[in-house]
């Protein structure tokens, strides 16, 4: 055997962020503890490789003081001018999505500043928010009209089977920062709350197809209509298939199709009552590469297959509201998710109920309360004997509570919120975030903010309940290294220190800037391993084992501005640019000499992005969008050197026609400065590449009159 070195890991990229990588790739997770182990255990030495609320505008056509005045619901549970929140928000409208040319929900997130969007192969994304970017996000709370999609197998988010007809989203809320004290556990760095329209504004006909060379081919339609005056319905459908991206051994795997459909109908009384009924369906083939190890014969072998993926959701929201300003909303919802690939599988039903009341109880005083409940049992599907969860079967039940108290210091000048969420989970029973905001708005088109929060992301399947094996060496005899999920995992916690600026600087030129400071405790690590002999199956082998533990401490600060330029009626200039400093060490007694440098070596300290639209005569729409981040130095594989993934500076180029009313053609590139690029690792094997890629879209639009 060759003798240990951890710097030979280092060169030959076998650490990798483990506990925040995509859950199809588990076999990264060993990577990190093949380094780790030789240092755990010296007799081994080797180093292998809506809440939908209606604005009240178009959100297509709207000035930049419009804009400003446009209610968002993510950071309170209850509209509120952009104006008056004190948090760092962002609003993508159905406008910036339209005009960036994306064919996904984190393809359009690449516009908000301190966001952190990398691609990992045709299906796959890391998504983090103010460090921490992961293909898990498990430190980011996503929301699809108000139905919360975070898992708690694997601690995070499935973006494959995220997918909405994007010219139904109205708008994508996202908070940068915590948003625990109103959303609960695992809004740690931020929530991304996606909103679609309601059916009364979509009403009529759309029939979009189009196809290119990655993206191969695109369609979808839309119907619309209302009977009567109150109520209004939509139905959808949509399919598409992604061909694979670059890859260096021309092992295409990564190939993705995708069916989705379903209904919206909402109802209006015109005087107290709202109520919202909402349905997806859809079934997903996606092609992934899996390392597999068996016990008997001792083996390990990556092995390229198909996930099977199919599940649905139905919705249900009534609002009442009240003369005196105050309100009530009930919310409920059922989602089923099932997936079956190569390395495992689950089936998960989600049950979740919310009740949300809002008092206007002296006149500058604004208190909402909430409770809510969440049950959610899933079964384990176990494919191989090295990956498994004990036990098969388990619910997760999440019972909560909130209150959130506005109150006026000084009457249209200076606001405090303070507020806290209890809730309580199945792992560490119950859980407490608080916050306190204050907000100054000297002058109506100007805010200023600042913010103390808790928050706090809690165990998930993965870090209690993990068996994650892997062959090293079957010389003289089979040795294994296994991951083990630890039962007496604590949560990840953070205290975040924020303040920001909003300014209509003149009727043309707006200006958003935030700053932070997060200190992070017991953050994922690596233990100390422990060696043991097993003989069944035969033969017998040496195993290995390394449990997670909460070993890191840390802080991040940094800083994000976006302006807003409309420079005149036919150019439009957006801007972004967000600055990040890491610095995290172990916790005394901790052993782990990779994650540190892992964490802080995957998310750019620098990133920016320049977006010109440009309202040319006779119907055409030229939007070039240029993007920049900085390296990500702990993001090589195996034979290739440290600054793999280096600086990237790419352009989006978006090109539209009407030649009629009610229709478009359109032509998009993509990442148009390379043939292709690395961004981010999260496979077995070689690094998948992204690719330069092109397509063209026709979309056909009747509006209802």
């Amino acid at each position: 055997m060759q003798k240990f070195d951890s710097s030979d890991c280092i060169a030959h990229g076998l650490i990798t962020r483990a506990p925040r990588l995509y859950p199809s790739s588990l076999f990264a997770i060993l990577r990190v503890g093949l380094c780790l182990l030789p240092l755990a255990v010296p007799s081994i030495s080797f180093c292998s490789q809506d809440q939908n609320q209606a604005t009240g505008a178009d959100l297509k056509n709207l000035t930049l003081e419009q804009l400003g005045n446009v209610e968002v619901t993510t950071a309170s549970k209850e509209p509120q001018e952009v104006w008056d929140t004190p948090a760092a928000i962002y609003v993508l409208t159905q406008e910036d999505i339209h005009r960036s040319g994306a064919t996904s929900i984190p393809e359009a997130l690449r516009l908000v500043p301190g966001v952190e969007v990398e691609q990992i192969d045709s299906s796959s994304f890391a998504v983090g928010i103010r460090g921490f970017g992961s293909g898990f996000s498990k430190s980011v709370l996503v929301l699809i009209d108000g139905r919360n999609v975070y898992t708690p197998l694997f601690a995070g988010v499935n973006w494959r089977l995220q997918n909405l007809m994007l010219e139904d989203v109205e708008r994508i809320e996202v908070i940068r920062g915590p948003g625990g004290t109103v959303w609960g556990t695992n809004a740690v760095n931020g929530v991304i709350n996606i909103i679609t329209k309601s059916s009364k504004a979509s009403q009529g006909m759309l029939v979009s197809v189009g196809g290119g060379n990655v993206d191969q081919g695109a369609g979808g339609f839309r119907y619309g209509n209302s009977i009567g005056s109150n109520l209004s319905y939509r139905v959808y459908g949509m399919a598409f298939g992604r061909g694979p991206e670059f890859h260096s051994d021309h092992d295409n795997f990564d190939d993705w199709q995708l069916g989705q459909g379903g209904f919206r109908i909402d109802w209006d009384n015109h005087r107290q009552d709202t109520v919202t009924v909402q349905s997806d369906l859809y079934k997903a083939a996606i092609g992934q590469r899996e390392n597999l190890v068996y016990y008997s014969p001792p083996a390990s072998l990556n092995v390229d297959g198909v996930e099977d993926a199919s599940g649905g959701n139905i919705l249900a929201r009534w609002q009442r509201k009240f003369s005196s300003g105050s309100d009530i909303q009930v919310q409920g919802y059922y989602d089923r998710t099932y997936r079956l690939g190569p390395q495992l599988g689950e089936t998960r039903n989600t049950f979740d109920l919310d009740f949300i009341h809002h008092l206007t109880l002296l006149p500058r005083q604004d208190l909402i309360w909430g409770l809510g409940a969440r049950w959610s049992p899933s079964d384990f599907v176990q494919t191989v004997a090295t990956v498994d969860f004990e036990p098969h079967h388990q619910s997760d039940n999440i019972y909560s509570a909130f209150v959130q108290d506005r109150f006026a210091l000084v009457s249209e000048k200076l606001w405090l919120t303070v507020g806290s969420k209890f809730e309580h989970n199945i792992y560490t029973g119950w859980e407490t975030q608080p916050s306190a905001r204050l907000l100054w708005t000297p002058t109506p088109h100007q805010s200023v903010w600042a913010a103390v929060t808790r928050a706090v992301r809690s165990p998930s399947r993965l870090d209690e309940d993990l068996s994650l094996t892997n062959l090293i060496s079957t010389n003289p005899i089979p040795i294994f290294l296994r991951v083990a999920g630890d039962p007496t995992f604590k949560s990840e916690t953070l205290l975040a220190y924020e303040a920001g600026y909003r300014r209509l600087v003149t009727e043309k030129f707006y200006v958003d800037l935030a700053v932070f400071h997060n200190d992070y405790n017991n953050l994922t690590s690596f233990g100390s391993a422990a060696l043991s002999i097993e003989t069944t199956p035969p033969p017998a082998r040496e195993v290995a084992t390394i449990p997670w533990a909460n070993g890191i401490k840390g802080r991040t600060d940094g800083v994000e501005i976006a302006p807003d330029w409309k420079v005149s009626r036919w150019l439009e200039l957006k801007a972004s640019y967000s600055y990040l400093n890491m610095f995290l060490e172990n916790n005394p007694g901790s052993t782990d000499p990779i994650t540190v440098q892992s964490d802080e070596g995957s998310s750019p300290r620098h990133e920016g992005t320049l977006q010109a639209r440009f309202n040319l005569p006779k119907g055409f729409q030229f939007d070039p969008t240029y993007r920049y981040a900085a390296a990500l130095p702990q993001q090589f594989p195996s034979g290739l050197p440290a600054d793999f993934v280096k600086p990237r500076s790419n352009m989006d180029v978006r090109i539209s026609w009407h030649p009629a009313s009610d229709l478009e053609l359109s032509v998009i590139g993509q990442n148009l400065f390379e043939s292709h690029h690395p961004e981010f690792t999260g496979d077995p094997g070689g690094f998948v590449e992204i690719r330069r890629s092109y397509y063209a879209k026709l979309t056909w639009t009747r509006e209802k009159r």
